[in-house]
């Protein structure tokens, strides 16, 4: 239930009124046509989403038909879906078109702010749709009296501090919510809709309010379909590894009475065995609406206004966003600590997507992207007092969406052999590695054919190899698949060229990705995805870097998933795995912080009995004197696919090598066992 600062009956008189002078904006005459044309299309929108409120209210969601709600659902999203998006208000070029550079960009971004109202709407969160439809009359009021005052349009200063001030007047209560619904079993919105609805009937998939493609209903329509077994299976495999993360970890889950539970719309039956075994662990769910993805409604749309928050970002307005953080924190400071931490199942086999950069879209200048990476620095340090990331832990499994074209069941089932492959054997070939990789001064990983890899990574120096190792034998825990062993590499002396030929990371694909380090240090970036240097640079910094000037290499891992790896040459979707899968699938390298991040001092140890000590680097090594010099809150994983790998050796002191793979092969005795799924 909503926390409502004024009382019930007074918001619903403000909402109201709103609505009231909303209706009456289409008849009333405005010179510009353009601004007008505008102002009617938003004030058509807010009273689709007041007809929506209504609907609601009055059950619409348990009479409606399957129909009826598949054309409530396309109209409260045709605008910004692809065929219809070159003429939409949310598209900034054409919202700068129409409206000028000055004007476009503020109101595009105006629309943006209005669209998000739709979760609002669902949830019932009367107090935001309130103060958001009041802020769209303030800024047509302020057209209207610039015009009655002389024929002219409000300063587009003006209209930028209308929305600055919106913004951080309402900081409190946004921030509020996020941590309350971020930590906090308070808010049943998604569970009682999982828990609660009949899920052999797809009308379900309506009440969340997110867009509702063919993709989520062939979902949907695939888990009902299948027995209560392999539902089963699929849960139990998740919420096992969450449980183990505690377990492996020497975390203590019992303390904990949270856990955070996101996933994709249409996978609904598995979340409910999974919340069920939750239950068992003592463990209430945890799940926000803004964090479940629904259909993909239009990726440009969410690329072009990523850098929306440059009409506000400033160092004022980020000290204001702190207090509110530290203000939320503080009120739920001890449903944080009781937050166990996330529990994630991912989907890929979404349609490609290759991002257009328009120079319409809002951009960050330099100060702003300073400012914005200083404001992930300091929230990620105030949250780690709050939800200790000593005591918390997490689990992330992946599964296929229909989208992924006609392999998908054949790929659904796939997955499911993958999520379960044989524990005990994974983490004894994993173990042959490590026992190679102790004695290793440093690696060398060379690419071959298209693949100009180049690269030594140090590592770190036991100083008593009978109990202390380098490398984490990575089974299925956190991390689901198994496959993997991975260190924090030494950053002085790890210098040279990582390359791959076509990536995707976070959705976004980059082709002839490059990063050069020195001193474990990225040196400099570029891809080929645009036909101008300068874009290519900026699209790494943006996505990659995410806007920092630098980024350390965090890790350094070998993947040994190759039944994965072969499964996906067979079935032709390389490109679709998620991360998650595609890092085990050769070795891969992460630039950002070390998987240890905030937690470098709490002692990890292998299933052999020795302490994984390699879990710092030269700069997280900083965060006993400066925190914002040690962390850059960022760790993006990018996989050499074994058919680009010419060799990875480990090099001794001495100078002698051992080849762990040569030609896409394991060839280090003990792992021969890998190669088997190459000759299936």
């Amino acid at each position: 239930m909503e926390e409502i600062t004024g009382s019930r009956e007074i918001l619903e008189e403000r909402y109201g009124l709103a609505m009231e002078r909303i209706r009456a904006i289409p008849q009333e005459a405005y010179s510009r046509q353009e601004f007008k044309a505008y102002f009617d299309k938003m004030a058509e929108f807010l009273l689709l989403l007041d007809d929506t409120k209504s609907f609601l209210e009055k059950d619409g969601l348990k009479n409606a038909s399957l129909e009826e709600l598949q054309k409530r659902n396309f109209e409260l999203y045709a605008d910004v879906l692809p065929e219809h998006y070159e003429e939409s208000y949310a598209n900034p070029a054409c919202a700068v078109k129409l409206l000028g550079e000055e004007y476009g960009r503020l109101l595009g971004g105006l629309y943006f702010m209005l669209r998000q109202l739709i979760s609002a709407v669902y949830e019932g969160r009367l107090e935001d749709i309130t103060v958001e439809t009041e802020l769209f009359l303030e800024i047509y009021t302020a057209f209207v009296y610039a015009e009655a005052a002389g024929g002219g349009l409000p300063g587009a200063d003006e209209i930028r501090d209308i929305l600055y001030w919106h913004v951080s007047d309402n900081a409190d209560r946004e921030e509020e919510r996020m941590i309350r619904n971020m930590v906090s079993a308070e808010n049943r919105f998604c569970v009682d809709i999982v828990m609660n609805s009949d899920l052999s009937d797809v009308r379900y998939l309506y009440g969340y309010g997110k867009y509702v493609s063919k993709n989520e209903l062939e979902t949907a329509r695939y888990l009902a379909s299948l027995s209560e077994e392999t539902i089963a299976t699929m849960a139990d495999t998740y919420t096992e590894g969450y449980r183990m993360g505690f377990e492996v970890a020497g975390k203590d889950l019992s303390k904990k009475k949270t856990a955070g539970i996101f996933f994709h719309i249409g996978f609904e039956r598995m979340i409910r065995r999974a919340i069920e075994n939750l239950a068992k662990l003592g463990l209430k769910p945890v799940i926000r609406l803004g964090a479940l993805d629904g259909g993909t409604i239009n990726r440009q749309y969410g690329y072009d206004h990523k850098d929306d928050n440059g009409l506000f970002l400033d160092r004022r307005f980020v000290n204001r966003s702190l207090e509110a953080s530290h203000a939320g924190f503080e009120k739920y400071r001890e449903e944080a600590r009781l937050y166990a931490g996330p529990a994630v199942v991912e989907t890929f086999g979404e349609a490609d997507f290759d991002p257009v950069n328009k120079p319409e879209a809002i951009k960050l200048d330099e100060e702003q992207n300073k400012i914005l990476v200083e404001y992930r620095n300091k929230y990620r340090d105030m949250m780690k007092n709050y939800i200790i990331e000593e005591e918390r832990s997490f689990t992330i499994i992946a599964f296929p969406v229909p989208e992924v074209g006609p392999v998908f069941r054949e790929l659904f089932d796939e997955t499911i052999r993958l999520n379960t492959l044989d524990y005990m054997l994974y983490r004894k070939v994993q173990q042959t590695i490590i026992d190679v990789l102790d004695t290793a001064d440093y690696c060398e990983i060379k690419g071959c054919g298209d693949n100009r890899t180049d690269l030594k990574v140090n590592l770190w120096k036991l100083k008593n190899p009978e109990k202390e190792t380098i490398f984490e034998n990575c089974v299925a825990d956190v991390n689901i698949p198994v496959g993997e062993v991975f260190t924090s590499p030494v950053l002085e002396g790890t210098n040279g060229t990582l390359h791959v030929t076509r990536v995707f990371l976070d959705g976004l694909e980059y082709r002839d990705l490059c990063l050069t380090f020195e001193d474990g240090m990225i040196r400099d970036y570029t891809c080929k995805n645009f036909s101008d240097e300068t874009e290519n640079k900026n699209f790494v910094k943006e996505n990659v870097l995410l806007r920092h000037e630098t980024l350390p290499l965090g890790e350094f891992a070998i993947g040994t998933n190759t039944t994965a790896y072969v499964m996906a040459r067979r079935l032709g979707v390389e490109a679709k795995l998620p991360i998650l899968i595609a890092e085990k699938t050769g070795p891969h390298f992460a630039v950002g912080d070390t998987c240890y991040m905030r937690a470098e001092d709490v002692k990890v140890y292998n299933p052999d009995g020795k302490e994984i000590v390699a879990r710092e680097n030269s700069r997280s090594a900083r965060r006993k004197e400066d925190p914002s010099e040690a962390y850059f809150n960022c760790h993006t994983d990018i996989t050499i696919p074994y058919d680009e790998l010419g060799e990875l050796a480990a090099v001794r002191k001495d100078g002698s090598r051992i080849l762990i793979i040569k030609n896409g092969r394991f060839v280090l005795p003990g792992t021969e066992a890998l190669n088997e799924a190459f000759e299936g």
